[in-house]
């Protein structure tokens, strides 16, 4: 059974090649940041596990890629990265109102069959 996601609502599409690309944003007030951050990081731990040694750019033969981004209210970019070696997300959250974090996903069919069945993500090319 698919995990659920609370936070991240992913809007998918794909490429000439086939290839599939999940973008998603969502924003929070401080209190509430962890449980997206989680979210962020049960992904993206889940993808380093399930396609180990396999995440870079797909023209290069990988298997799936990411990036992340953060930014305040006023649209200031924040500090965010995805430690793969500790599995956890490195941030600042903003200092007043919301933090707002956006991951978009890549990868190949075998990555989209299993990100469909590990969450409850939309955009199985199967």
């Amino acid at each position: 059974m698919p995990h659920a996601l609370d936070y991240l609502i992913f809007d998918y599409s794909e490429d000439e090649d086939g290839n599939g690309s999940w973008d998603a944003m969502a924003s929070a007030p401080a209190a509430r940041l962890p449980a997206l951050v989680s979210e962020i990081e049960s992904i993206l731990q889940w993808a380093h596990v399930a396609f180990p040694g396999r995440c870079g750019p797909l023209e290069e033969g990988n298997d799936w890629d990411f990036a992340l981004s953060a930014q305040d209210d006023a649209g200031q970019a924040l500090v965010i990265h995805f430690d793969a070696r500790s599995r956890q997300l490195q941030y600042d959250d903003a200092e007043v109102g919301h933090t707002t974090l956006t991951l978009t996903l890549t990868g190949n069919a075998a990555f989209a069959d299993g990100l469909c069945d590990a969450f409850e993500v939309n955009g199985n090319m199967g």
